[in-house]
């Protein structure tokens, strides 16, 4: 059984709740994103950081966003749009989406193409409605 770091990550959560700088966010851009040490299949962060890159799907307000973890991992099926990102194959995990504070975000890396952001709202779309 993988070993968990839930209290390094707990440590680090506290410094990201009272963090006093947001980035402002848009639709298609993908930032690394503390995005923790998760119970399950729940995708994990790596690093000190619980760091994953993550896009952003859909803009919720200045505080939220519904967030679609990423992965350089292929991966096949309806829960997964592969795609290409600053040269690299990119794995949206449509099954890990979820909704995150802004206050996650530290890195921004880029904006995806408008035809992949459409690619994986079809799928979103496929999967969950």
């Amino acid at each position: 059984m993988e070993i968990k770091r839930f209290s390094e990550w707990i440590t680090l959560k506290e410094k990201i709740h009272t963090k006093e700088r947001i980035p402002r966010i848009k639709e298609g851009e993908v930032w690394w994103l503390a995005i923790g040490e998760n119970v399950g299949i729940e995708i994990n962060g790596k690093s000190e950081y619980f760091s994953r890159p993550v896009l952003v799907f859909k803009k919720l307000s200045y505080l939220g966003f519904m967030g679609i973890p990423l992965s350089t991992q292929k991966h096949e099926g309806s829960w997964y749009v592969n795609f290409r990102f600053q040269d690299k194959n990119i794995c949206a995990a449509l099954a890990q989406a979820r909704t995150l504070s802004t206050a996650r975000l530290y890195t921004r890396l880029g904006q995806i193409a408008e035809d992949d952001m459409e690619i994986i709202k079809k799928g979103f779309q496929k999967l969950y409605l």
